[in-house]
């Protein structure tokens, strides 16, 4: 196959003609290679699903060039889209299954035009790649006995069936709700990578960015770099806690938040720090930087109080002095105090050096706790709960931990993988606000 089964060149498209005529995207050069899987992001109107519609051959482009699978489709003749069309699969925002027809002659539409293929061989694909995808005991069922994400899994099933080079998904998440759609792109990820075809996904759904071998980012029929999209979402983001902790408001805020929606912001601050530290360039960002910490307090507060413990913090690894200093430690008045220790000593060393949790039912039997620090804060240290905190390479940059469950008893097992559950979010946040702390001067 050719490395690049998708090239854009110059390629342009209008709408309309005469004085009504209406240019919709404007010299997109872009190629999508074997195997990858690319999504495409940018607002609505931004030209996505006319993109998408002329890779997938649903149309002939009108000036620049597309080749697709080794079609050229500028002007292309109606028998070069058919052959591009029988060579990839479609997933829609809306399933598109046909009622009348059960789940397993849905998916058996997409093989009829294939002339080598028996009846019965049809049916027994049919019947393969349903259990694939986990409906294999509703091949007979019919779209109105099924549930939403189900009727997606036929879509995509349908879409696999006939082992295209290409998919092509047009907002395959946005009708369902978040657990479905997490495993309906799980399915065409885990899927396309199995049978070594490329993807092209257009989607608003930010949930499921991490699944792209790449991001393309589409403005105003422009292709923009994805770098300036993020950097304009995350000062956004960054802006609104900005203006929450002017006021003064925002742990008081993420404190009193549920937890759902707290796991919600949660969820979408780690992404913005995730695409953050994707793009190099946005690296001394001091809007973003200047917000971390507070941001960092507020979250590791609302954390240790949803798993009942008396106080939560986290150190961090400084480098340059070979030490771990303490973010978010406060005293017996409530008041913040910086901690710093040699980067091997304590219990936090510990974790640090070996990469592993350390869960203390006794601090103060353990020889390896260091009491003064309860001592200047004039505070007892009882139980005591500490996770790595790990970068994208896996080496442990700090350690997050829990202090004293509210009941007195100690931390279980539970406790210890909801707390690494958590920190491993936070961590994605936490390492942006290090990677850049570790280029400044050592003073914090």
């Amino acid at each position: 196959m050719d490395p690049a089964p998708v090239r854009l060149e110059k390629l342009s498209h209008y709408f309309g003609s005469g004085s009504l005529r209406k240019q919709i995207l404007f010299d997109l050069d872009a190629e999508i290679r074997a195997g990858e899987i690319v999504i495409l992001t940018g607002p609505s109107g931004s030209g996505k699903t006319t993109a998408l519609t002329l890779i997938g051959a649903l149309r002939s482009a009108q000036e620049g060039s597309l080749r697709v699978l080794g079609e050229e489709l500028r002007g292309a003749r109606r028998d070069a889209l058919v052959r591009v069309r029988r060579q990839a699969g479609y997933i829609f925002q809306h399933h598109n299954l046909l009622d009348a027809l059960t789940a397993s002659q849905n998916v058996q539409m997409s093989l009829h035009l294939d002339e080598a293929l028996s009846r019965g061989a049809i049916r027994a694909r049919a019947q393969e790649i349903l259990e694939a995808v986990g409906l294999g005991d509703f091949a007979g069922a019919y779209p109105g006995e099924l549930s939403g994400g189900q009727k997606q899994r036929v879509a995509i099933a349908r879409a696999l069936a006939g082992r295209p080079k290409l998919i092509l998904a047009d907002e395959p998440t946005s009708s369902l709700d978040r657990k479905s759609g997490r495993d309906a792109v799980g399915l065409i990820q885990g899927l396309a990578r199995e049978q070594g075809v490329s993807v092209v996904l257009v989607t608003h759904d930010n949930r499921i960015l991490d699944i792209a071998d790449r991001i393309l980012h589409l403005e105003d029929g422009r292709l923009t770099s994805f770098g300036e999209a993020v950097l304009a979402n995350t000062r956004q983001l960054m802006g609104l806690l900005a203006e929450s902790n002017r006021k003064g408001e925002l742990t008081r805020h993420v404190i009193d938040m549920p937890t759902d929606q707290f796991l919600l912001l949660l969820q979408e601050v780690t992404r913005e720090a995730q695409e953050f530290l994707r793009i190099s360039e946005l690296a001394s960002n001091d809007a973003f930087e200047s917000m971390l910490e507070q941001v960092l307090e507020a979250f590791t507060r609302k954390i240790g109080e949803i798993l009942r413990a008396d106080r939560a913090s986290v150190f961090l690894l400084d480098e340059a002095k070979g030490e771990l200093w303490s973010k978010g430690a406060r005293d017996a008045r409530g008041e913040l105090f910086e901690i710093r220790i040699p980067r091997h000593a304590g219990i936090a060393g510990a974790v640090v050096a070996s990469g592993e949790s350390l869960n203390i039912p006794d601090a103060y039997s353990d020889p390896r706790f260091d009491s003064s620090t309860d001592r200047v804060a004039d505070y007892r240290t009882n139980t005591l709960l500490c996770v790595p905190l790990r970068d994208r390479q896996g080496q442990a940059f700090g350690v997050a931990q829990m202090i004293n469950r509210l009941d007195g008893s100690p931390f279980d097992a539970r406790d210890e993988q909801r707390f690494r559950d958590f920190m491993g979010s936070v961590g994605i946040i936490l390492e942006s606000w290090w990677r850049m702390s570790q280029g400044s001067s050592g003073s914090h």
